[in-house]
């Protein structure tokens, strides 16, 4: 019998999170081991909404004004599986942005405790959660996500030569760095190279400021046709200060795009696989590596990351069919799909 799963969020704002749970919800691979339903939950009501489902899963924040209704999700099905998903915390994240690491650790492992498995999205954050022991080790998971990569995949190969246009795509905020790499590009000054930047949110105006005019640096704004702003640039940037997991490096490889990232978290795993590691995150690493682009093979690692790439699906459904199945809410995958 194929479980009914019930998947409840708390932020409906586009971005990987929204896109992952449309894929779930849309993937004929993940309908072959659950029917997936999605329920939008106000972030802080006390009690969670009448829910019918074989198996619960939280995207929701972990906040201390969300504890209550995880509570009480956890007494209206005292013997149903539960799991949580991880998309919002990272060790960078906790050493950079949190400042009462008692109390933080407290909320993470009375939240996580109420949960038969807490999925990490990446092998990276699932590393962090085990050593600062915020999840019991058999109740962790590690599923990295998926979205659909078919119109990645159909982005034309960029003809070979020289790198001459880079893209940053992502939200404009802290996080995702764009400050860094807009003042390592400037400091940089490579001739003919180019920063393209897709997107929009609070840090707008600074970068704005901190491009200085520069021609090089051009402003798009907000697109959500990714593989198109992919399709027009030749490398795709990376230089966000915490990544639990960082869709847009699966989508620049399944794109035949070139990575270059910091090694934040999850983007680590991600230039491990295929992209190019700017160790030092500061603008003066940045400065270094994209100093070097005209003499550096950057084509080298795009054919592994593209059939990385390639095994994302099927690597996903079977990820997340094992996990039902070690809860006892689907059959057990057959031998030779589990290894």
């Amino acid at each position: 019998m194929i479980p009914s799963v019930v998947h409840l969020v708390d932020d409906t704002s586009p971005g990987g999170v929204t896109r992952l749970i449309d894929h779930i919800a849309r993937s004929p691979a993940c309908a072959r081991f659950g029917v997936h339903r999605v329920e939008t939950v106000k972030r802080g009501r006390l009690t969670p909404p009448p829910l019918a489902a074989d198996v619960v899963v939280s995207h929701l924040s972990i906040c201390w004004s969300n504890l209550p209704m995880l509570t009480a999700l956890r007494a209206n099905f005292p013997a149903s599986p539960l799991i949580h998903v991880e998309h919002s915390y990272s060790e960078r994240f906790h050493a950079l942005k949190v400042e009462n690491h008692e109390r933080f650790a407290g909320l993470l492992r009375t939240a996580y405790s109420l949960f038969d498995r807490v999925v990490a999205v990446s092998d990276e954050q699932a590393g962090w959660l085990a050593r600062r022991r915020f999840v019991a080790p058999a109740a962790l998971a590690v599923v990295p996500p998926c979205v659909d990569l078919e119109p990645f995949f159909a982005v034309p190969q960029r003809r070979p030569g020289a790198v001459t246009k880079l893209a940053a795509i992502g939200r404009f905020d802290r996080q995702k760095g764009f400050d860094i790499v807009v003042d390592g590009f400037r400091l940089a000054d490579v001739p003919g190279l180019e920063l393209h930047l897709f997107g929009d949110g609070p840090e707008r105006e600074s970068l704005y400021r901190r491009a200085g005019g520069d021609r090089r640096i051009v402003f798009h704004g907000f697109t959500a046709d990714v593989a198109g702003a992919m399709a027009r640039c030749d490398a795709v940037v990376m230089p966000s200060r915490w990544e639990p997991y960082g869709l847009v490096a699966l989508e620049a490889f399944a794109a035949g795009r070139t990575l270059i990232a910091s090694t934040a978290d999850a983007l680590a795993g991600h230039a491990r696989a295929g992209g190019i590691a700017v160790g030092d995150g500061s603008h003066f690493g940045w400065a270094d590596v994209l100093s070097r682009l005209p003499t550096m093979d950057l084509d080298a690692g795009v054919t592994r990351a593209r059939l990385h790439a390639a095994a994302a699906e099927a690597r996903f459904a079977k990820n997340w069919q094992a996990l039902l199945a070690s809860l006892g809410a689907t059959p057990a995958l057959p031998e030779t799909l589990a290894a």
